[in-house]
């Protein structure tokens, strides 16, 4: 159960006795979709830890994966500053949008010329679209055709040029060989099999862990 920080009367539901809900993949942070909770589903949300809403076509309680199973787990909720909006992060068992896609957001409008979003997510799938459909002249694909042992090399390149570049105390080298070893390490994740849900999957199970252990030893 998730125990509120502050007492839920205190936000802003609308005429119809309802609060936008936007649910966002605590993963990736990709937006999934908008839905809408009354005070009945935000309660039922935080008892569960499951994501239920107020359907406004059917006029009745949904709990978003009861029959598909592409049940929400919330990790946080959070009001915005007029307490009259909520952000919930999930981590989804599948997709969000009844189209079978990842998120109801799914059609771009529009892109700035001159600005373009980054995001590590969308790197893995371009290193990924290297291998699976080779490009001549890419350096990734490169990798790919050379092999484990290869990407494996580089690794370890990449590597000791971060040590060298922090040892010597300048910043802006170790970003930039840094970033090296990322993109070298995510060539070796697609190469493995290994994605970025899986290393924060692991990584959260060890944060779990150490917050386990600081309170055991605060105990003693």
């Amino acid at each position: 159960m998730i125990k509120p920080t502050f007492d839920i009367s205190e936000l802003k539901f609308d005429e119809k006795g309802l609060i936008p809900a936007i649910v966002v993949n605590a993963v990736n942070k990709k937006v999934l979709t908008l839905a809408y909770m009354n005070k009945e589903s935000l309660g039922i949300t935080l008892e569960r830890e499951l994501t239920c809403f107020w359907s406004r076509s059917r006029q009745e309680l949904w709990l978003k994966g009861e029959h598909s199973g592409n049940l929400q787990h919330v990790v946080s909720i959070t009001a915005d500053c007029d307490k009259d909006a909520l952000v919930v992060m999930v981590e989804p068992d599948g997709p969000a949008c009844h189209l079978g896609t990842e998120s109801c957001f799914s059609f771009p409008l529009g892109e700035s010329e001159e600005r373009h979003e980054f995001s590590l997510e969308g790197l893995m799938a371009l290193i990924e679209g290297r291998k699976t459909e080779k490009k001549e002249g890419s350096y990734t694909t490169y990798l790919f055709e050379k092999g484990l042992d290869k990407i494996l090399k580089k690794v370890g390149e990449e590597c000791t040029e971060v040590i060298i570049a922090a040892k010597a105390g300048d910043r802006a080298e170790t970003v930039y060989e840094i970033s090296d070893l990322v993109y070298h390490l995510m060539v070796l994740m697609i190469e493995a099999g290994i994605s970025l849900e899986d290393i924060h999957r692991e990584l959260a199970s060890r944060h779990v862990i150490d917050h386990k252990v600081k309170q055991e030893k605060m105990t003693k």
